[in-house]
């Protein structure tokens, strides 16, 4: 019977490996895939180049009109706005228009000039809103992103080109479904099929159809945006919900015509890896702490020569749980960082170490080691009394 265990056991081997292999051969030339939570790259190719990303960036123009901005503000075309190349509204100059019904332009067909509308209403000007645009960005903790056009289009400024990597993209995404006040706003206009409006005198209807195909290529899909210019390809950044998961797929350079279906392929291809090799485990481990040495405290027995200790335990703060997304074959390191001894006096409550869980070398979560209790100092007023009671004081 031993060879059916082994041949048992090499299945078991084999589909274990399999569930956790990492995708291949993507046809994007960066891709990302985030945890949307809590910002950790689950996996990554090229994740961290500088690309272009074309209209991927009005996600990041349409959460600071949403966040600056009054959604019935009036917004005025410029002679530059209507300048724009296709994909565009093409409003004449002077022509005016609710904020709210521009973000719709802006996300659902991708107008340039909508962008450009939006960027001068909101700043001022678009480089004023190139400058909020990086701000915010450098906020998020992006590293290696330079925004310069509102809409996507090439353009260089004092920082260079406009360009960004696939995790900062698919960073700046999940804070525009997860984090920003305005995420509701920003996921019903990006989750709209369809959108008709006119013009703020209602000379003129449009009408707007979404082309994020990903939000019928899955369940669970909340949000995405596409992107495309000569320079960078296909670009795409989507949103994932599932089970209480929320992933984040970013691509750059992700093939040139005639392979416009690529992105899709490759989104689907990493969300189904996460959905099924991540899920959240509480990792949250019980420390029993011995109690410490207490050098000159006053010992609890009051005893002239007694030795003070004082207890110790984790401050959690009644979050004794940590809940962590992670792969079936990840596991959290924990480390208790702790004095051999310590110095009176000691407060009770008094941060005296901690315990630090590590997920690949980095730090998820660093919980405080405190006192149970309070500690005196031993001064002379004390050693006066004590000898007094042990040499002196008759009973």
């Amino acid at each position: 019977m031993k060879w059916w265990i082994l041949i048992i056991s090499i299945l078991l081997s084999q589909m274990t490996v399999y569930a956790e292999e990492e995708p291949e051969n993507l046809y994007a030339q960066s891709a990302v895939l985030m945890d949307a939570d809590s910002g950790r790259v689950l996996f990554e190719k090229n994740g961290y180049e500088q690309k272009a990303m074309a209209s991927t960036t009005k996600i990041m123009t349409c959460i600071l009109a949403l966040e600056n901005g009054n959604l019935e503000d009036v917004v005025t075309f410029s002679d530059y706005a209507a300048s724009q190349p296709k994909v565009h509204l093409g409003a004449a100059s002077g022509k005016q228009f609710y904020l709210k019904d521009l973000l719709y332009s802006l996300m659902l067909e991708s107008h340039n000039d909508s962008a450009v509308a939006i960027a001068e209403h909101i700043a001022g000007s678009v480089e004023q809103f190139a400058d909020m645009m990086n701000q915010k960005a450098k906020e998020l903790g992006c590293e290696a992103t330079n925004f310069v056009t509102p809409n996507g289009l090439d353009g260089s400024n004092e920082g260079g080109n406009h360009v960004t990597t696939a995790s900062d993209l698919a960073l700046i995404m999940s804070y525009c479904i997860m984090d920003s006040p305005k995420a509701k706003e920003f996921l019903q206009i990006t989750q709209t099929t369809s959108y008709s409006f006119t013009d703020v005198g209602r000379s003129q209807n449009f009408n707007c159809n979404n082309h994020n195909a990903f939000l019928t290529m899955m369940d669970g899909a909340v949000s995405g945006k596409t992107g495309y210019t000569a320079k960078a390809g296909y670009c795409y950044v989507g949103a994932l919900e599932r089970d209480g998961r929320t992933f984040v797929v970013a691509l750059l350079a992700c093939g040139w015509p005639n392979h416009k279906t690529y992105k899709w392929s490759d989104t689907r291809e990493l969300m189904e890896y996460a959905v099924e090799n991540y899920q959240y485990r509480d990792v949250y481990q019980e420390q029993e702490l011995s109690p410490v040495i207490v050098e000159d405290g006053i010992p609890g027995s009051q005893k002239l020569f007694g030795i003070s200790k004082v207890n110790l335990k984790v401050d959690a703060r009644g979050e004794e749980e940590l809940e962590l997304l992670l792969r079936k074959d990840e596991n959290v390191e924990v480390k208790v960082q702790m004095p051999g001894t310590l110095q009176a006096p000691i407060g009770q409550g008094e941060s005296v170490g901690s315990v630090t869980y590590y997920l690949d070398g980095e730090v998820v979560k660093e919980y405080p080691v405190v006192a149970v209790e309070e500690v005196q100092e031993k001064n002379i007023r004390w050693y006066f009394i004590k000898i007094m009671e042990k040499y002196f004081v008759c009973g």
